[in-house]
C-alpha cells in the first residue's frame, strides 16, 4: 500500500466517516445503483439522489426513503429551504435508518431554483444555518452541507468561507465541497459540472481556515492518484460521475484508502453473478424489473475487450421479456477468460 494513501492517524485507524464518498446524482444513485456499488467497496460512504421535503411530506416516504440494509454506510441527501420541513424529513431518514443527514445546497438547476433550495441557499446563509439547527436537534446522526464554492460570478473565497462560517454555527461539521461555482443562469445542470473551472485550493483553504471542520472535496476526480493527493489536504474526496461510469475505479478502495486487505478484490464476474441474484431478488420482494436495475452496472467492463458488445445486450430492449439469468448467458458470449473464484454470496456484506 502506497504512503499517500494512509497517513499519520489514518494509519493508526482514525479514518473520518467521509474519507471516501459517491456524490448523490439525480437519477443515476437510486438504492439499485448503491447495492451495486456496495458490492465493489464495502467503507465508501454512498449517498441517496436528492429527495424533496416535499416529496416526504405530501407523497409516499416509504417508498421514498427505503433502501437495502446491505447499503450501510448510506446517507440520505434532502432539498427544501423551510426548516420545519427539513426538520421533519431529517426525523424520518434517522427512523428509516440512515446514518446521515445532507442538505443540496449545491445543485443548480432551474427546477431547483424556483422551489428556492440548492445552490441558490448560498446566498442566504443565515437560513441554511437554520435549517441546519431544526434538523440537528432533532436526530443524532450527523447532519452535513453539500455546496459550491459560490454562486454565478461571485468568485471571491470570501464568499464561501463566510457561507461555511455561518452555516457552521448551525451545528454542520461537515462541508462537501464540490469546487465549482453554480452558475444560476445561463447553463444547464451538465453545463455546470463542466464549464465552470475546478479551484480545488479553495477547499484547501477552508480546510486551514476551519481546522475542527470535516472537509470534503468533490469535483472532476477521476484517479486514485487524484484521491491520494486530496487526502493529503483534506479529510475526504467525493467522486460523482466516474464512479458511474467506471464503477471498478473502487474495487480497490477498501485496501488502498482504508487499510482492509482481508476481503479479496472481488472479480467482474462474481460482481456480476452478485447482481442477478439482487435482479431476481428485488423482482420477487417488489416486482422490481431487472433492466431498471442492469442500467446501473453497464460500466463494469469499462475499457475491456468486448465490453461494447456487453453492454449492448444488457441494454437491448427486445431481451426484456427474458429472466435476467437468460440475459446474463448471451452477454458471457462477448466476454472472454471467464472467472468466478468468488462467489457472489461472498460479496454482500454480514451484517
Amino acid at each position: 500500500m502506497s504512503s499517500d494513501a494512509l497517513t499519520g492517524a489514518q494509519q493508526s485507524g482514525g479514518l473520518s466517516p467521509w474519507r471516501l464518498s459517491v456524490a448523490p446524482m439525480m437519477g443515476w444513485t437510486d438504492r439499485h445503483c448503491r447495492y451495486f456499488h456496495r458490492l465493489l467497496t464495502r467503507h465508501t460512504l454512498l449517498y441517496t439522489e436528492m429527495v424533496t421535503t416535499g416529496a416526504l411530506i405530501h407523497g409516499n416516504a416509504a417508498q421514498h426513503l427505503f433502501f437495502n440494509t446491505e447499503e450501510h454506510p448510506v446517507a440520505l441527501q434532502l432539498g427544501g429551504s423551510e426548516p420545519t420541513d427539513l426538520a421533519v424529513c431529517a426525523r424520518l431518514g434517522q427512523e428509516r435508518g440512515y446514518d446521515e443527514i445532507n442538505l443540496n445546497c449545491g445543485c443548480p438547476s432551474e427546477r431547483v431554483l424556483r422551489g428556492a433550495f440548492g445552490a441558490c441557499l448560498m446566498g442566504e446563509a443565515a437560513l441554511v444555518r437554520d435549517c441546519v439547527k431544526a434538523m440537528v436537534d432533532v436526530v443524532d446522526v450527523p447532519v452535513t452541507v453539500k455546496h459550491r464554492i459560490g454562486i454565478d460570478k461571485v468568485e471571491n473565497y470570501d464568499f464561501v468561507r463566510d457561507f461555511v462560517g455561518t452555516v457552521a454555527e448551525g451545528g454542520c461539521q461537515v462541508f462537501l465541497v464540490h469546487a465549482r461555482n453554480a452558475w444560476l443562469k445561463g447553463l444547464s445542470p451538465k453545463e455546470n459540472r463542466e464549464i465552470p473551472p475546478l479551484r480545488y485550493e479553495l477547499a484547501y483553504r477552508l480546510k486551514r481556515d476551519f481546522p475542527h471542520l470535516t472537509v470534503v472535496v468533490n469535483g472532476g476526480i477521476t484517479t486514485d492518484e487524484q484521491i491520494a493527493t486530496h487526502l493529503q489536504h483534506l479529510d475526504g474526496a467525493m467522486i460523482g460521475r466516474e464512479a458511474y461510469h467506471n464503477p471498478w475505479l473502487m474495487a480497490g478502495w477498501d485496501a488502498r484508502f482504508y487499510g482492509d486487505e482481508a476481503r479479496p478484490v472481488p472479480t467482474r464476474e462474481a460482481v456480476e453473478l452478485a447482481m442477478i441474484d439482487y435482479m431476481e431478488r428485488a423482482h420477487a420482494e417488489d416486482g422490481v424489473n431487472w433492466y431498471s436495475i442492469a442500467s446501473h452496472m453497464l460500466g463494469l467492463r469499462h475499457g475491456l475487450h468486448g465490453a461494447r458488445k456487453w453492454r449492448q445486450v444488457w441494454s437491448d430492449h427486445r431481451l426484456k421479456p427474458l429472466p435476467p439469468r437468460e440475459v446474463w448467458a448471451l452477454a458471457q458470449a462477448h466476454v472472454g477468460g471467464r472467472s468466478t473464484e468468488l462467489s457472489a454470496e461472498s460479496l454482500v456484506p454480514t451484517l
